[in-house]
């Protein structure tokens, strides 16, 4: 099996199309309309979906097979509350150059300091929220400052 793409479910897509832009200091790298985004670089391809598209576009919808409910209903998703069951971990060279370039965006809501944590293996990371509540958490090298 191969790895396709993480995808998230979005309320503005233009909205977090230009949030991921930022945060992951790179452009789109493809889109479908404004239903979805990719953004395709080593390692991960990380996806938004618009969750109004379908609802707003029928004429443009042709599906087979059953409709379910669970799945199909990206509006529904869209509006559901936000558990924060998944994380996005995103790996950076220098954590606290990322941490600064982050912070002076002004697009990170809920935003943590830079944190450590040992359990079975070390690490620093600082972690915040994209505009619908789904925690992106950011690791790296990061020298403590005495």
């Amino acid at each position: 099996m191969g790895y396709g793409a993480i995808y998230l479910v979005v309320k503005d897509f233009d909205k977090s199309v230009s949030f991921y832009e930022k945060v992951l200091d790179m452009k789109v790298s493809d889109v479908n309309g404004k239903r979805f985004a990719i953004f395709n670089f080593p390692g991960l391809k990380l996806c938004l979906m618009n969750g109004y598209y379908d609802r707003e576009n029928p004429d443009q919808v042709v599906t087979k097979g059953e409709y379910c409910e669970v799945y199909d209903n990206l509006s529904g998703i869209a509006d559901n509350i936000n558990t924060r069951k998944v994380f996005i971990n995103l790996g950076v060279e220098d954590l606290k150059a990322e941490y600064s370039r982050i912070k002076e965006l002004e697009i990170a809501t809920k935003m943590t300091d830079i944190r450590f944590i040992n359990v079975f293996s070390p690490y620093w990371y600082f972690t915040f929220m994209d505009p619908d509540g789904n925690p992106i958490e950011i690791t790296g090298n990061y020298a403590e400052e005495i």
